[in-house]
């Protein structure tokens, strides 16, 4: 093992702690169900008893070993590793604090309070797995597979899931932990994509990479990450040499593996990421889609400009 790879657990390690403290200590005890795993284990907790970190081991195994099955092995140990390390500390923190947390709940405003430090050190602490490459498994591993098997995005899969398992927490828990629910997870989204790219909440980012090794990088982006790319033929300045650059896009969340497979297949690669504002197309949104949420806007335009009043034309004068 590699100082990169000490460095890659290190934050694995902190990151679930971080995860797990927000849990155990906000999320839990406010009797917010924020969609996934999370929000499945404080459903089972609060009606069967079952401890949260646990009730997310179990949980989440199964999801693991659908992700081994269907995506391979890339899905590997760190993967493994995010998702225990994640159950384990949830745990830790429960037992330590009974799962009470810090606040009185008899109060909305620490409801609110939780919701919103719930989703900043969840955010923070899944960043941080995720910035190591790895994740903790979770409801986006259904996501995807759905969406290998079928036309419907990752992001509208994953929504799908996620806002059962609110309204689910809706039913348990009423209306109002729901809303606060949705708090937290657009909190937890922001924070993790901060912690991922120092910036913004971007959808996805355009990665433009040369190198003499571009196919051993294609064949991974493809393999490792199941998108696609561009090969574009180009001519060095200084050389004048023919050469190849790689264009891919991807979720911000796959950001840092790319930045991983482009460094171990070439050190000395040249690459750059633009942010992207829209992706359309196979893996994201389908263009039919956005046409079809534009047609009103769009004919309601047409419709608008035939209405218009023409302008008054200026009688025109004859000469004398």
């Amino acid at each position: 093992m590699n100082k990169k790879d000490y460095h890659d657990y290190l934050f694995i390690i902190l990151g679930a702690a971080i995860a797990g403290f927000g849990i155990a200590c906000f999320v839990t005890p406010a009797r917010i169900a924020p969609g996934g795993v999370n929000g499945i284990a404080t459903i089972l907790y609060y009606t069967i008893g079952i401890d949260t970190g646990l009730a997310m081991l179990l949980v989440s195994v199964p999801l693991f070993l659908l992700a081994i099955k269907i995506f391979g092995p890339q899905y590997g140990a760190r993967c493994l590793t995010g998702m225990l390390l994640l159950a384990l500390f949830v745990s830790i923190f429960g037992q330590l604090t009974g799962y009470h947390g810090f606040l009185d709940y008899g109060d909305k405003i620490d409801i609110m309070l939780s919701a919103i430090f719930g989703g900043i050190t969840v955010g923070a602490g899944i960043g941080l797995v995720m910035k190591s490459g790895a994740n903790t498994g979770g409801t986006d591993i259904l996501a995807q597979a759905l969406s290998k098997y079928s036309f419907i995005p990752v992001g509208t899969s994953l929504f799908f899931f996620d806002g059962l398992v609110v309204i689910s927490g809706g039913i348990f828990f009423g209306v109002e932990s729901a809303l606060f629910a949705l708090i937290d997870m657009y909190i937890q989204s922001q924070v993790i994509n901060y912690v991922l790219m120092n910036m913004g909440n971007h959808y996805a980012k355009t990665a433009y990479i040369v190198s003499d090794n571009y196919e051993a990088i294609s064949k991974r982006i493809i393999s490792d990450l199941h998108h696609g790319g561009t090969l574009i033929d180009g001519k060095g300045i200084f050389t004048l040499k023919k050469r190849t650059m790689l264009m891919a896009v991807v979720p911000n969340r796959m950001i840092t593996a790319l930045t991983h497979i482009v460094h171990e297949e070439d050190e000395n690669a040249f690459m750059f990421v633009l942010e992207t504002y829209q992706v359309l197309g196979f893996g994201f949104v389908p263009i039919s889609k956005v046409l079809a949420r534009n047609k009103n806007a769009s004919d309601a335009a047409i419709i608008s400009k035939k209405n218009q009043i023409p302008p008054l034309k200026k009688p025109q004068t004859k000469g004398k």
